[in-house]
C-alpha cells in the first residue's frame, strides 16, 4: 500500500475520532502511542488492530522492533507520512508510532477471585488522571482487578491510558453499571467489602487489613454513592490534620492500597 500523505484519509480520520468516547465505543477500539505503553500494551492482553508508523520519526532501535512485533501479532500496518503520524498524536514530537487496539470485553462472570485477592472499586470517578493513578497503585501492590462503576470515566481515555503508564494491561479491567451484580460476585468469592470515608469506621491505622477485600473509592467530589452504603462491611478513614479540605482520591487509595499489601504481601 502506498504512503498515506492526506490527513483526510477516512482512516486516518476514524482514527484520529479515538480521543472521544462515542467514537471509542462506536468503532469498538481504542489509541495509543509512546513506544513503552505500545510494548506493555503488546505484552498485555489487548489484541492490536491498526498501527500508523512513519519511518522518519523512528530513533533508535525500539520502533522498528515494536513494529516486527505488531506485524508478527497479525496488526495491518499502514505507512503514513510524518505530518499524517503528527496529526494522531498528543505529543509534540510523534515517536513513530501510533497504534489503535481492540476494547477487551471483559465481563464480572469471567473474573475468578480467590478469597485472599484485593479488588479496587471506582465509585463513578470522573478524572482520569486520577483514575491512571489508581490503576497504576493497584498494578504495583498486585491487585486482582479494578472495577469501574459507571457512569464515570472511561478506561481507555488517551489520559486515563497514558496516567496508568501500561499498568492498564497488566491487571484486569472491567466497567459495569450493575453495582449489586458486582458486589454478589464478590461477596460469593468470600471478599469484605471496605468502603473509604473520611467522616466514618475506623481509622485506616486502626483496622485490620489481613485477608482479601474489595477497597471502594467514592467519587472526588461527592464521595461515595447513596446507592453503596448497604454493601460496605466495614468502612476506613483517613485522617486530616491540616487545613486541606479533603485527600485526593487517588492518593488516599495509595495510602490504603499499600496498608493492604503491608499485611498481606511478605517483605
Amino acid at each position: 500500500m502506498a504512503q498515506i500523505t492526506s490527513t483526510r484519509n477516512p482512516r486516518v480520520v476514524d482514527a484520529r475520532k479515538l480521543g472521544q468516547r462515542k467514537y471509542r465505543q462506536e468503532q469498538g477500539r481504542f489509541g495509543v502511542e509512546g513506544l513503552q505503553l505500545l510494548g506493555m500494551a503488546l505484552d498485555g492482553a489487548v489484541q492490536p488492530d491498526t498501527v500508523f508508523y512513519c519511518e522518519a520519526l523512528f530513533r533508535g532501535e525500539t520502533a522498528p522492533l515494536l513494529l516486527a512485533r505488531f506485524e508478527q501479532a497479525g496488526a495491518d500496518l499502514i505507512d503514513v507520512s510524518p505530518e499524517v503520524l503528527q496529526s494522531l498524536s498528543d505529543r509534540d514530537t510523534s515517536q513513530g508510532i501510533f497504534a489503535t487496539f481492540h476494547l477487551p470485553d471483559a465481563a464480572l462472570d469471567s473474573l475468578n477471585l480467590t478469597p485472599d485477592a484485593l479488588v479496587i472499586v471506582l465509585d463513578r470517578l470522573r478524572d482520569p488522571g486520577n483514575v491512571g493513578t489508581i490503576l497504576r497503585t493497584a498494578d504495583a501492590v498486585g491487585a486482582a482487578a479494578v472495577i469501574a462503576l459507571a457512569p464515570g470515566v472511561d478506561l481507555y481515555d488517551p489520559k486515563t491510558v497514558r496516567a496508568s503508564m501500561g499498568s492498564l494491561f497488566n491487571l484486569p479491567v472491567i466497567q459495569t453499571a450493575d453495582p449489586n451484580h458486582l458486589f454478589q460476585h464478590t461477596a460469593s468469592a468470600g471478599l469484605k467489602t471496605i468502603g473509604a470515608d473520611a467522616g466514618r469506621g475506623q481509622m485506616w491505622t486502626q483496622m485490620s487489613w489481613q485477608g482479601g477485600m474489595v477497597l471502594v473509592l467514592g467519587n472526588e467530589a461527592q464521595g461515595l454513592s447513596d446507592d453503596l452504603p448497604p454493601y460496605i462491611t466495614d468502612w476506613a478513614a483517613l485522617p486530616i490534620y491540616g487545613k486541606a479540605d479533603s485527600l485526593n482520591v487517588a492518593v488516599a487509595g495509595g495510602v490504603m492500597m499499600y496498608a493492604w499489601a503491608a499485611a498481606n504481601r511478605p517483605d
